[in-house]
């Protein structure tokens, strides 16, 4: 796939990942205003785990940095560790269901809850997904393919990690706020 193609390509499909997060976001805004709307707590360890997230977006952007220069090694660690802070924070999403579930936290039990547990679901899948491109990606590294055979896809990858930062931190800054 040529690289414009594909850079257009990762283009409408953050579009569409926008337009279905704005959908959701609105929704959200407009349900908060009943009365049996009310609050999730906010776990702690969502801290932690945005500060994960920042950590792999960092990662990424230095696979970037290192794949422009044909950094081989550097690229590899990097997308390594993208990758393992990733997993982290899928790992630590999972912790904090489990947490709210045995606090009572049910989807079921308040609007605001199920809200909470479709955003990080769908934010979750939308990882996942960039974790299988970004898996096919260091392992061919690994593998021995040279940086120029996967530079495209590093730079999609980075893309779509810090873009699915920034829907994290809206994410987490409307649960904060609701």
């Amino acid at each position: 796939v040529p690289a414009e193609t594909a850079k257009v390509g990762l283009f409408v499909f953050l579009a569409v990942i926008t337009f279905l997060f704005f959908l959701f976001f609105v929704a959200i805004h407009m349900r908060a205003d009943y009365e049996d709307w009310v609050a999730l707590s906010e776990p702690s360890l969502l801290w932690v785990n945005t500060l994960l997230l920042i950590l792999s977006s960092v990662a990424m952007q230095g696979a970037r940095s290192a794949s422009r220069k044909g950094e081989t090694n550097a690229v590899k660690a990097n997308v390594t560790a993208g990758g393992v802070f990733t997993v982290i924070f899928l790992l630590g999403q999972l912790f904090i269901w489990r947490q709210l579930v045995d606090d009572g936290y049910y989807a079921a039990s308040n609007p605001a809850n199920a809200a909470f547990y479709l955003l990080t679901f769908v934010h979750g899948a939308h990882m996942l997904g960039g974790l299988w491109v970004l898996g096919k990606t260091g392992f061919g590294l690994w593998a021995g393919r040279r940086v120029g055979s996967v530079a495209l896809s590093v730079e999609l990858c980075t893309t779509y990690w810090h873009y699915l930062l920034l829907v994290w931190l809206v994410i987490f800054g409307l649960l904060l706020s609701t």
